[in-house]
């Protein structure tokens, strides 16, 4: 079994900063893409940004340039730099992991809980 942990959301105003973290733990052999997304109240969940496990990275036009995904692959993290934060990012963000299990072999996705991050105007 695999489980991801998230942490770093908060309350923060417009303009400010926060960095989320996710870590997966268990019985992993690899991870291929990770990424985070988020779901704002009334609406569908949407990818925020992506990372291959080459480190090669996409992002949505609404936070390029401000968002940067990063990750760890020693210890099976991947991050989220938000900066310039907007009341419009506000949202619940979860993190995702494609992981590759050895017994049995195969590849799963996997989402943290959960963590939420408010920014007020």
């Amino acid at each position: 079994q695999v489980q991801l942990a998230e942490s770093g959301g908060g309350l923060v105003q417009a303009g400010g900063s926060l960095r989320l973290s996710c870590a997966a733990s268990g019985s992993i052999f690899s991870i291929n893409a990770m990424g985070w997304y988020r779901q704002a109240p009334g609406k569908q969940r949407e990818l925020v940004a992506g990372i291959g496990s080459g480190g090669s990275t996409n992002y949505p036009d609404s936070v390029k340039g401000r968002f940067t995904i990063s990750r760890d692959n020693a210890k099976n993290t991947v991050y989220l730099q938000m900066n310039s934060l907007k009341p419009e990012d506000t949202a619940v963000y979860y993190c995702n992991a494609e992981v590759k299990t050895a017994q049995p072999m195969s590849v799963t996705d996997y989402w943290g809980q959960g963590t939420q991050v408010t920014v007020s105007s």
